[in-house]
């Protein structure tokens, strides 16, 4: 059933993405006149098909090998290789008797609308499931809590976040972003003094390694108790609603982030408290069970704010660019070699784990989003067959204000479909090796 959720997951996902790409392509040639002769899903190779109706001068439908979508528009030599309409005399309704820059715009037109996409899908994730935010200003009441990999990056608990790269933070959650891990310039108030953190463009490998990526956190403040969960060890050892946890095993934890450090690496162990309860302070023994938990919720003493349509389509925006910003980075450090293709790229297999076997919505569209961006972005690559090679061939045209062949574009069509299908066979075979790993 896991494996089925995750496959059904990773079909919904990539069907939605593939069609509204699909249909940024079809809505910008339908704009210009040009002729859309068919729109599927998948691709209907050797003109096998599930399912299909014709609708004007389009036929709509859905292929049996599921490699993505494509239209086919009329005039232009793309995936189905047609060489004897190529060799007609062009018409009007032709892709290849259109101006450039309109045949620019058809071409972008699927990227487009990935990259609108994600950034909806990012804001309806942050009206519908995240709602509300916790503002910088308030955690600035105790300062961040840095945890062992914050403290690597040059951050101390009780640091006050002011900027990051120049720019005023208002949400907390900005602060702890993973692109801040790829090399920024963090300025935080110590003491009372400003102080600059210079966070190195390597630093990512160091939060791989750890297996973290949260390096600070709003965990700076007493650990004070607000309710305790039945049947785990702070039950049963006796704590109660209002008691505040002061010591362990004779070892100040000043905040609810050293609390929970010093308990996760206490699995298992049975471990002496000093608590405050009611201007008394007790000695409890607590036994921490195999997982590090003890079963506490702390009264946490921050204000969270609602996030109104506006600020929601504002973040969603910063959201997706910032995850653009990141896997654009990723991308930068496989070509360059700093990073191991094996180990970062993901086909098919490695995506539908990343869905998950539970089918969360709050995920689903979260990561749905994400792979709209990163189909944008991989799509624009000037690679022929995508249509980055194709904007490519069409920016040459203008400044050089002349077509490449119909010959030229069919070799370099060919020859793109030779290397994406080099690439699609390189990720399906890392992913099932990492399954025998």
């Amino acid at each position: 059933m896991t494996a089925l959720i995750m496959a059904a997951q990773l079909i919904l996902g990539l069907s939605i993405l593939v069609i509204l790409h699909e249909f940024g392509h079809y809505i910008a040639a339908r704009a210009f006149g040009i002729k859309v002769e068919k729109f599927f899903l998948f691709f209907d190779a050797w003109n096998i098909k599930l399912f299909s109706f014709k609708k004007g001068d389009t036929e709509y439908g859905i292929g049996w090998l599921p490699l993505g979508g494509y239209v086919k528009i009329a005039g232009m030599i793309d995936e189905s290789m047609d060489k004897e309409a190529m060799k007609k005399p062009a018409q009007p309704w032709e892709f290849r008797s259109k101006p450039a820059w309109q045949r620019l715009i058809v071409m972008i037109g699927g990227v487009v609308v990935n990259l609108i996409l994600g950034v909806i899908i990012f804001a309806f994730v942050i009206l519908r499931y995240e709602q509300q935010y916790l503002p910088n200003e308030e955690v600035s009441q105790h300062g961040i809590y840095a945890s062992e990999i914050g403290k690597m990056a040059g951050f101390h608990s009780g640091d006050k976040i002011i900027s990051i790269n120049g720019n005023d933070i208002e949400r907390f959650k900005d602060a702890q972003s993973v692109n801040v891990l790829f090399g920024s310039s963090v300025l935080v108030e110590r003491n009372g003094q400003p102080m600059e953190i210079i966070v190195p463009d390597t630093f990512y490998k160091t939060a791989k390694i750890a297996r973290r990526t949260r390096f600070i956190d709003f965990f700076n403040y007493p650990t004070k108790i607000d309710s305790l969960m039945p049947g785990m060890p702070a039950e049963k050892a006796g704590l109660m609603e209002g008691d505040h946890i002061i010591s362990c095993n004779n070892i100040a934890l000043t905040s609810y982030g050293d609390f929970r450090d010093y308990i996760s690496h206490k699995a298992g162990d049975i471990v002496s408290l000093d608590i405050i309860r009611q201007g008394d302070t007790l000695k409890k023994q607590l036994a921490v069970d195999s997982s590090g938990l003890v079963g506490i919720f702390t009264e946490i003493p921050y204000t969270l704010k609602d996030y109104s349509f506006m600020s929601a389509m504002k973040y969603g925006y910063k959201d997706a660019i910032n995850m653009l910003v990141v896997n654009v980075k990723g991308f930068g450090k496989i070509f360059s070699g700093e990073e191991k293709a094996t180990e970062s790229l993901q086909g098919p297999i490695g995506i539908a784990k990343i869905y998950g076997g539970v089918w969360d919505w709050h995920k689903f569209w979260f990561i749905t989003g994400l792979l709209s961006l990163i189909l944008a972005f991989m799509n624009i690559l000037p690679i022929p067959a995508l249509d980055g090679g194709h904007v490519m061939f069409l920016l040459y045209e203008i400044v050089a204000r002349r077509k490449p062949s119909d010959k030229f574009m069919e070799y370099a069509q060919m020859a793109g479909m030779i290397i994406l299908l080099g690439i699609m066979a390189f990720a399906v075979g890392n992913d099932i090796f990492k399954l025998f790993q």
